[in-house]
């Protein structure tokens, strides 16, 4: 039978009633938008194979109802028998489909619909810090014949396992039955509450444990296939670890944004010295790092990326990922496949953002606070192109948990003018060319730029940029939030930045767009989207930018549209639109036109100390053998790297949790939700 309950969803705090369906046959918890609906396209669904049913104490009569998949549903029952009905139906169900998996070498992650009608409500969470509820694992599992045949190898291993776990699953039956055998009425009674929950809980304990003696049989079968056909003792170790390796086949592990092995699998891509070599640098502190900037040189690095498309083996293994996602998923936790890895770190690209300091650090030089507020827009607008370099779309490494970047830029004072002069105000323009002409033969400005990965989960970037002789920095904290959308992958920039010019005792808080990964099948691109604010508290002026996605159908790529906002009289003093890659148009209250050329503006490079100078938690040190590999095109060699330097977050992290240490950025500091540099300028003046 397929039964059908009506229910009340609510997702991200908007209520609406949602008409959900359980198919025993199918193995799946599907929802739709409403009961007239329930013949069309479900809305979303659940697979209950392989997945787990629990009690939550978040609310009274609720459960906890987890794929496979990494996805889940919290469901609230109207009362305690109610929730103990579902919880069974669903056990049952997910036992069932579980098991009959177990008679296939695999299985597939696609929607299969579920049964059980009533009113029970629900809530669809969005993984939160530290639930690994967007990391997706496929188990293999083995069939029943072959767990035999494996447990008759090795008799006093998983034999002995599985008749623990024969006895224990009598005695939890004998549990049932003893409670089901109470009265409904009275003092102890069938339908008490603990004892719903105490039967909901140690079958789930039973069927999580059943599924990992499922794997661990399908390991050992694995191994003693090939001890059959294979007398090399070297070649051992491979095959017990073959069946996680495959590119193509739906063993993969998928986690925290790429294909990779299993993480539970050993690799040996170290000598045993070397790895006491790593042990010991792993305990070293983020903190020993020192930064000379006397020993920085010019940066000669060029990170303008190949504007390939996907090859045909790329291609399967993203159609491959594609296959395990769901639209709206969040990707923060999956790891993307290496290849399409650009060459470089998130932090560096933040710092690519300064590559116009000139123009940066013309802001605190205009003559009013109009001025100053479009100094900064047209700052803010020039700034994104040489961030996001070249046209095909890659993402840049995420940064592990204490990582830095370091860098300064050197600009002579007379390339520092102003953007713009208007002849309503001469006479601060003449004053600043004064200044200018003054400071001419002293030298440069040195623009100073730190940047740190303040938080792994979620993903927290800060950075930081100062120049004392202007007296002007800027601090943003930035977490990024990735979303799977079909053929795009999208990326929030949750977070703000807050601009101090120090001389004019004026802050100006901004906003960042999102950008958006296109046409991820064949010939990758990225466009930025979204609108943004700039705001200045003092002066009352502010300003909308708009980034504008392509349409479907027709329309311009890369276009942004901007208005500057005097509030206290709602004055429009600039208007610009264009390309943020491309032109830009500037229109000012006066009738004043100009337009800006990004592919024209002169960068500055920014300096850098050497590879060997720098310290171990630097971007460039830290991520130099994936980078050399990329160069060289040695994907395989690129992501065993990678992969050496996730484990190692992730043993530290497991450090930090056995001796209850909390992570420390070495120079940011929490301030309410964000993170500010630990020394500003505004708190050094």
């Amino acid at each position: 039978n397929r039964l059908a309950i009506q229910s009340n969803h609510s997702e991200h705090v908007r209520h609406h009633t949602l008409y959900f369906v359980l198919d025993p046959e199918l193995g799946q918890l599907q929802y739709f938008i409403n009961e007239h609906s329930k013949n069309q396209k479900p809305r979303g669904s659940l697979p209950l194979i392989g997945s787990s049913v629990a009690p939550s104490d978040e609310f009274p009569y609720m459960f906890t109802v987890c794929a496979a998949n990494g996805d889940f549903f919290k469901l609230r029952a109207c009362d305690a028998h109610e929730q103990q009905m579902w919880m069974t139906q669903l056990q049952l169900c997910a036992r069932r489909h579980s098991d009959g998996s177990a008679k296939v070498t695999h299985f597939s992650l696609h929607p299969h619909p579920v049964p059980q009608c009533s009113s029970i409500s629900t809530q669809r969470q969005t993984p939160q810090h530290g639930t690994p509820a967007s990391v997706i694992t496929i188990t293999h599992h083995k069939s029943p014949t072959a767990s035999q045949r494996a447990c008759s190898q090795h008799p006093a291993g998983l034999h002995q396992v599985k008749e623990v776990m024969s006895q224990a699953e009598g005695q939890q039956k004998n549990l049932v039955n003893s409670i089901d055998l109470l009265p409904s009425r009275g003092p102890l009674s069938s339908l008490d509450q603990d004892l719903l929950l105490l039967k909901a809980t140690s079958a789930a304990t039973l069927s999580c444990l059943g599924e990992c003696l499922s794997i661990l049989q399908h390991n050992v079968c694995q191994a003693a296939q090939h001890i059959t056909h294979s007398h090399m003792q070297g070649s051992n170790t491979d095959n017990i670890c073959n069946w996680s390796r495959s590119k193509t086949s739906s063993e993969d592990h998928v986690k925290n944004g790429e294909l990779t092995r299993n993480t539970s699998t050993i690799h040996q891509p170290l000598s045993p010295l070397h790895r006491n070599k790593e042990r010991l640098k792993d305990t070293e502190s983020s903190s020993s790092e020192s930064v000379d900037s006397s020993e920085e040189i010019t940066d000669t690095e060029d990170n303008e990326e190949e504007d390939l498309g996907v090859l045909d083996d790329q291609r399967s293994i993203i159609l491959h990922l594609l296959s395990q996602l769901k639209l709206g998923m969040d990707l923060t936790r999956v790891v993307l496949p290496t290849f399409i890895l650009e060459k470089r770190s998130l932090l560096e690209m933040y710092a690519n953002f300064m590559a116009h300091p000139d123009v940066f650090l013309a802001i605190t030089s205009g003559a009013t606070p109009e001025e100053r507020m479009i100094r900064f827009v047209e700052y803010y607008l020039t700034a994104f192109h040489e961030g996001r370099k070249g046209a095909v779309a890659k993402k840049p490494y995420n940064p592990i948990l204490g990582e830095s970047f370091h860098c300064t830029w050197d600009i002579q004072r007379d390339k520092v003018r102003p953007l713009r002069t208007t002849s309503s105000s001469p006479a601060p323009a003449a004053a600043h060319s004064t200044q200018i002409t003054s400071s001419e033969g002293l030298g440069s400005y040195r623009l100073r730029f730190v940047a740190e990965q303040v938080s792994h989960h979620p993903p927290v970037s800060g950075f930081y940029c100062e120049c004392k002789d202007r007296q002007i920095c800027i601090n943003t904290h930035v977490w990024t939030k990735s979303k799977f959308m079909g053929m795009s992958i999208g990326v929030s920039m949750v977070g703000e930045g807050i601009l101090h010019l120090l001389e004019h005792d004026e802050e100006y808080v901004f906003t960042l767009p999102s950008a958006y990964a296109r046409s991820i099948l064949t010939v990758p691109w990225v466009e930025l989207g979204g609108k943004v604010s700039i705001s200045c508290a003092k002066s009352g002026y502010s300003a909308a930018v708009t980034f504008h996605t392509k349409p479907f159908y027709g329309g311009k790529v890369h276009r942004v549209t901007a208005e500057v906002k005097h509030n206290p009289t709602g004055t429009i003093v600039c208007k610009a639109q264009g390309e943020w890659n491309g032109t830009l148009e500037f229109t000012y209250s006066s009738g004043e036109t100009k337009v800006i050329d990004t592919s024209k503006l002169p960068v500055i490079k920014k300096k850098i100390r050497p590879l060997e100078k720098q310290g171990q938690y630097e971007s460039r040190r830290l991520w130099q053998h994936v980078t050399a590999a990329l160069k060289a095109g040695d994907i395989d060699v690129a992501t065993e790297h990678k992969h050496q330097l996730e484990e190692k977050q992730r043993r530290e992290g497991k450090q930090r949790t056995a001796s209850s240490t909390t992570w420390k950025p070495k120079y940011f500091i929490k301030e309410g939700d964000g993170w500010v540099y630990h020394s500003p300028l505004w708190k050094t003046k």
